[in-house]
């Protein structure tokens, strides 16, 4: 019987570095997203002023309570841990460049 193994059959080393990797990207990922979805010329106040402004502040504020519903929703198996781990490697440092230029 070949059973798919489960978050409970991961190194923790594994377990600890995906879940870092995990956590880090999502962080980074949360303020591009606030960064970008802030009013452009106005305060944020005054964002319902314009409705552009007002639709990316939502859209981004929708954006941001959904990655935080997965930042504390952990990953169910082996595989997403090593993932994680590898993706880390790639789009933390990715994310860190998006934030220096976006700002």
């Amino acid at each position: 019987m070949d059973a798919k193994p489960s978050a409970h059959d991961v190194s923790p080393r594994l377990k600890f570095a995906g879940a870092v990797a995990r956590g880090v990207f999502m962080c980074l990922l949360l303020v591009v997203i606030l960064r970008v979805s802030r009013p452009q010329n106005e305060t944020i106040w005054t964002a319902y002023d314009t409705p552009a402004d007002l639709a990316r502040l939502a859209l981004g504020l929708a954006a941001c309570a959904w990655i935080v519903v997965h930042l504390f929703t952990p990953p169910r198996d082996a595989g997403a841990y090593r993932t994680w781990l590898y993706l880390g490697l790639v789009l933390v440092p990715f994310a860190a460049i998006c934030i220096i230029l976006v700002w």
